[in-house]
């Protein structure tokens, strides 16, 4: 015996189709938004070997902004620090022991902090950009270089001149 055939109204069927194509694409963003296998996305918190870099509070002062080294991830040659203050963030690396590079920490492709490191290049956390100490762009999706300020040192005070 055969059982007596059921028909769906159009009402439940589009509702059920509808049901099916928003949890595909819901599946889609999900894997999209995950930085698996994407050349320009992160992996694992920003790709292999990338370190959160310690962050330093800057005094803006002046139209510059000072940060004390003493004790710090800036006290060494080859040091790196996220320093915020009220006038912006910034990337600063200790490149010998009395120069320094700063760098705006603001990635020019969609404006995310860049606060992590991998080695001596500096890696955006949201879609992996990559600049070099002086904020020209290494890697991509970022296609303009970070502004770079001049600095001073004197006493274990640095100064980012605006």
């Amino acid at each position: 015996m055969s059982e007596p055939s059921q028909f769906v109204s159009r009402r439940e069927f589009c509702a059920g189709a509808c049901q099916v194509a928003s949890c595909a694409t819901l599946a889609t963003l999900v894997s999209a938004c995950s930085g698996e296998g994407s050349p320009t996305g992160p992996s694992g918190g920003g790709g292999g070997g990338t370190s959160i870099l310690p962050t330093l509070n800057g005094q803006f002062a002046n139209s510059s902004v000072q940060v004390t080294t003493t004790g710090s991830a800036l006290a060494n040659v080859d040091g790196a620090a996220v320093i915020q203050s009220i006038a912006g963030v910034f990337l600063v690396a200790r490149t010998s022991a009395t120069t320094f590079t700063a760098i705006d920490a603001v990635c020019t492709h969609e404006g995310c902090t860049v606060n992590g490191a991998n080695g001596t290049t500096y890696v955006c956390p949201c879609h992996g950009s990559r600049y070099n100490r002086t904020g020209q762009v290494v890697n991509g999706p970022a296609k303009a270089a970070l502004r770079q300020y001049n600095t001073s040192f004197t006493n274990d005070i640095l100064t980012i001149a605006l």
